[in-house]
């Protein structure tokens, strides 16, 4: 089944859960899951075919690119909280439903899925550490698209509530957040994409930074195998050598707002609470040319 959502209940599901948590309970009549896999446009894969083949069994692809603003022309940007409703409700979606979302690379698009539940309304939703990866290596069962996938046969009760405000940031708002100082930009793309050493994936896309933003790779924050997220401290030692305060407002922002929301995870696991994500991130702020960027020298 391909559609784009369903929904959790506000039972204290943590953030974050385990692949041995998510094998004791497949198959819970309030469990959903998601196969919430994205990748570049430069990486030649396709994310819907990928899950066709193999998913987690009973899990429903959320589609980034698909469920978003497709008045917009930048990518994936939010749809409105009606779309939002209306495909969650497509999927089968409850209110009492907890989600559990996940991704064929490790901890990488599966953020963005959490953020976006998060940002309608939906408490209790978790990302599946190590994702698929991981889920295989502990021999974890799969099945293909001609195998059932999840969703409900009637139609969900979910309605997405108005955008949480704290979470998500506007063009306007990251232009006054340059200007006050305040909250903390961080930007999760690579070194050299954000020193302007290195081009953007985008074309069209001028290199750089946004003034006074902070760098911390996504990559930063997963452990030596690169599929899962790190925790506690060590989560909080990376922040602080970027010189982030975790005690401060933050925005995260990105290319086009995917690992944006990784770094929003890490920061609540790391204990900061809700961050806001500029959803235009650089797709937006490195095409214009009234956008001021800076650049870092070589080392």
């Amino acid at each position: 089944m391909v559609i784009s959502l369903k929904s959790a209940p506000t039972d204290g599901m943590s953030s974050v859960v385990s692949v041995e948590w998510l094998q004791q309970n497949l198959g819970a009549d309030d469990l959903f899951i998601f196969d919430a896999s994205w990748h570049l446009p430069t990486s030649n894969r396709d994310a819907q075919a990928e899950y066709a083949a193999r998913h987690i069994p009973g899990a429903v692809f959320f589609d980034i690119d698909g469920l978003s603003d497709d008045s917009s022309d930048l990518p994936h940007m939010v749809p409105s909280a009606a779309d939002f409703t209306r495909a969650l409700q497509a999927a089968g979606v409850n209110r009492s439903d907890r989600v559990v979302v996940y991704d064929s690379v490790g901890v990488f698009s599966s953020p963005r899925a959490w953020w976006m539940l998060h940002l309608f309304g939906h408490a209790g939703v978790a990302i599946l550490n190590g994702g698929l990866p991981h889920w295989l290596a502990a021999g974890g069962a799969v099945q293909s698209s001609e195998a059932p996938a999840g969703g409900n046969a009637s139609p969900g009760d979910w309605v997405a509530k108005p955008p949480d405000p704290q979470r998500i940031y506007s063009l306007s708002q990251i232009r006054s957040a340059i200007r006050d100082g305040l909250p903390q930009i961080v930007d999760a793309r690579a070194a050299g994409r954000f020193a302007g050493t290195q081009p953007e994936p985008r074309p069209g896309l001028r290199s750089g930074h946004m003034p006074g933003a902070r760098n911390l790779p996504y990559s930063d924050l997963l452990d030596d195998s690169g599929e899962t997220l790190l925790a506690g401290e060590a989560l909080r030692a990376r922040f602080a050598a970027a010189g982030v305060d975790l005690g401060r407002p933050l925005v995260m922002t990105c290319g086009s707002g995917i690992s944006a929301c990784l770094l929003a995870l890490a920061a609540e696991q790391a204990g900061a609470g809700s961050a806001a994500v500029y959803d235009g991130s650089w797709a937006q702020w490195g095409s214009r040319d009234d956008t001021a960027i800076e650049t870092l020298p070589p080392e």
